[in-house]
């Protein structure tokens, strides 16, 4: 299991990283999975991953319970909108699945506006 959590931390962090550049592709949630699966797996890249730069500028505050600065948080609903927006655009003859999507656009809305605290 430590294999598979490294592999799949890494994996996830090269995405956060690519996240970091290209607005499309969300940063914290990758960044999130790279810390559980690095915690699970390793302490040395779990101690290398929490002192880096993109872990205490993207998650730091956040995990300790700090909140979100409202820029990432306009930035995170942002990517999800974008992203959302391309699933429903696919889903031209699919209500049900349209009408989810919608849900689940609502609800991570309101837990980022509501939610989580703003700092």
């Amino acid at each position: 299991m430590k294999i598979f959590f490294i592999v799949l931390g890494c994996i996830t962090l090269a995405l956060g990283v690519a996240g970091t550049i290209l607005p499309i592709l969300p940063t914290v949630p990758f960044l999130l999975v790279s810390a559980f699966c690095f915690a699970k797996s390793s302490e040395k890249l779990n101690n290398w991953f929490i002192n880096t730069k993109l872990y205490k500028r993207n998650l730091e505050l956040y995990l300790k319970g700090m909140g979100m600065s409202w820029k990432t948080k306009v930035k995170l609903i942002l990517t999800v909108t974008l992203v959302m927006s391309l699933g429903f655009a696919m889903m031209k003859e699919t209500t049900v699945g349209r009408i989810i999507l919608c849900v689940v656009w609502l609800f991570h809305v309101i837990y980022f506006c509501f939610g989580v605290k703003t700092r």
